[in-house]
């Protein structure tokens, strides 16, 4: 059943796993204000074990593209369209979260984007391929990020 994130009232629903529960559900909650003022799209996600096509979609361009393998266990995900887009996202128990931008036209946007939820080290995967830029949030504290350009199709 999918959770209608609310970043008013910020809740650590479907996330309790995490070490970093609080930073990673306002890093969600981060999520959810952009999407609702940049697309008016309400940010629902859902439980990992309902969202397995997208997970495996995300994995897929992750070791395609860069031969990445996520060691956490992801906790919830979300698949949608807007702004021309299809846009992923999923969050892991670690306190990681990956966003998809796959522009549906050929020659639009394409890129992972990588967020850190505050407190939480770099994983160990991402270490050594990428540079994290920071952040300053009122929901999530501070974010860590990163990206890459997506180059094939999926």
């Amino acid at each position: 059943m999918p959770y209608l994130v609310d970043f008013k009232d910020v809740s650590t629903q479907g996330l309790e796993s995490s070490p970093v529960a609080d930073a990673l559900a306002g890093l969600r909650a981060n999520e959810a204000r952009y999407l609702k003022n940049k697309f008016n799209h309400d940010f629902a996600v859902e439980q990992a074990a309902d969202a397995r096509d997208t997970i495996a979609w995300v994995n897929k361009i992750l070791a395609e593209e860069r031969d990445l393998h996520i060691a956490s266990t992801p906790l919830q995900a979300t698949i949608f369209e807007a702004d021309g887009a299809k846009r992923a996202y999923v969050f892991y128990e670690s306190g990681l979260s990956i966003n998809v931008l796959y522009g549906l036209e050929p020659g639009e946007k394409r890129a992972v984007g990588f967020k850190l939820s505050d407190g939480m080290e770099v994983p160990d995967e991402l270490q050594e391929k990428f540079k994290f830029a920071r952040q300053k949030s009122k929901l999530a504290g501070t974010i860590r990020g990163s990206y890459f350009v997506i180059k094939n199709e999926y």
